[in-house]
């Protein structure tokens, strides 16, 4: 802790500025004691994931101790099993081709070279990893929008599920902290256009490390992300003639981007293929409603399932709700379904304050004219339906949804700032234009 302490104070000068300074240590602070909560948890009361990746993530730190060699395969490896590492993978039973939890034990198994195995310590390293992408998606909405710097570091650090669900020995935590950075990245080099080859080759990089755990976080992610750089392309050009013929064009050569993006994704992982997509949602689904019944009634039922892009899509507006407004505070069970109920709670109230002030259309033209709007929003839709229909009980969606909960309450916090003085500006406007004029003015 000393050292990480040490670290963080040695460069924060270099990440912050005079407003965003104040918030950096707090906001590791917060991310180191989510991940330690995280273990007390489920060492004390449950069991899973984050005690099985330690455990596997044992086998490979003791195959160190025994060759450094075979360690060093082992967290290398491809998924071929040679005669240096053959002993280990028989009792790996995540290891091979098209295994998403591995890339959690390779990670955890360097860690634990630097902690002699221990599992706090191995989280709370997961968890500054994790705070090193928080961090910069932190700095680039900060710069995006920097009159509303206070309110978008609770969306980004401070929302009790992100930090506890996002920080410990966990494969949320890893892809949380990767798509920060990759939403830096097309920031910084697609739109600032600076420091383009870092950014690529950071960029792919952070969209590889989200692959090997989680393709459908990418494939939510990409087309949005395209569509914002292509709209803040059009934003350059400066005849309005222009603009308006140039903008189609723009959206239809992002588009095909963005599916050629999602094509190369889902031929990465057959699961994801479009005409697979449904089947796998349905197979998902039910399995994790298997999985609630014995949960204490943390289960959900938005609809049948039938295993079609069609069946998903009749149920792509329950599944937004249940992801962005849901558990409602009646439905919790136990403490941490209070937590989400309460933040998805001020997620239905901050939604119903802008629009209630500034009206629908004013609202939805408020998107679709700024690009970071429209891809906070477009991205938090596409998230909210996939997870919201493939995970079936609150238990589960309360980590799966956690990428979406920083770029919808950040959206949420900009939109505010922009429209709601606008529509008080326009309710004085009206307010003057209303009185009568005095006798001999």
């Amino acid at each position: 802790m000393a050292l990480i302490y040490g670290i963080a104070y040695g460069v924060r000068g270099s990440v912050t500025n005079v407003y965003t300074k104040k918030y950096f240590i707090p906001a590791l602070t917060v991310k180191i004691v989510g991940a330690i909560a995280l273990g007390i948890l489920y060492h004390t009361l449950y069991s899973g994931d984050t005690n099985n990746y330690f455990k596997q993530a044992g086998i490979v730190y003791h195959a160190f101790g025994d060759s450094f060699s075979a360690g060093l395969e082992l967290v290398t490896t491809s998924g071929d099993v040679t005669p240096n590492i053959a002993k280990y993978t028989s009792q790996l039973y995540w290891f091979g081709h098209g295994s998403n939890e591995y890339f959690v034990i390779r990670v955890a198994a360097v860690f634990a070279l630097f902690s002699f195995y221990t599992y706090t310590v191995i989280a709370v390293l997961f968890a500054v990893a994790t705070f090193s992408g928080m961090w910069v998606m932190y700095m680039t909405f900060a710069k995006i929008r920097p009159q509303v710097y206070k309110e978008l570091a609770i969306a980004v650090f401070f929302l009790p599920s992100v930090f506890f669900w996002g920080s410990g020995l966990l494969k949320d935590s890893l892809c949380l902290g990767a798509l920060g950075w990759l939403f830096y990245c097309f920031y910084r080099g697609a739109i600032e256009r600076k420091n383009i080859l870092r950014c690529l080759i950071l960029g792919v990089i952070m969209g590889e490390v989200i692959l090997s755990m989680k393709t459908y976080i990418l494939l939510a992610f990409m087309p949005p992300a395209l569509l914002w750089v292509f709209n803040e392309s059009t934003r350059d050009i400066k005849s309005v003639a222009v603009r308006w013929v140039a903008k189609p064009l723009f959206l239809g050569l992002g588009a095909v981007v963005a599916l050629f993006a999602m094509s190369q994704l889902a031929a990465a992982d057959t699961r994801f293929n479009l005409d697979k997509i449904g089947e796998q949602s349905k197979i998902t689904a039910d399995y994790l409603q298997q999985v609630s019944k014995t949960e204490q009634g943390s289960g959900y039922n938005i609809g049948e399932q039938d295993g079609t892009l069609s069946g998903m899509a009749k149920l792509a507006p329950q599944a937004i709700v249940v992801s962005l407004f849901r558990p409602f505070l009646w439905e919790a069970r136990n403490p941490t379904m209070l937590l989400s109920a309460l933040e998805a709670s001020y997620f239905i109230l901050l939604t119903v304050r802008i629009f209630w002030r500034v009206g629908l259309f004013k609202t939805l033209g408020a998107i679709s004219s700024v690009p970071v709007l429209t891809m906070c929003f477009v991205f938090s839709l596409i998230f909210a339906i996939s997870v919201g229909i493939s995970s079936g009980n609150f238990g589960t969606l309360v980590r799966y949804k956690i990428p979406l909960m920083p770029f919808y309450l950040s959206g949420l916090y900009i939109l505010q700032s922009i429209t709601v003085p606008q529509a008080a500006a326009r309710a004085g406007q009206r307010r003057v234009a209303g009185v009568p004029r005095l006798a001999g003015a």
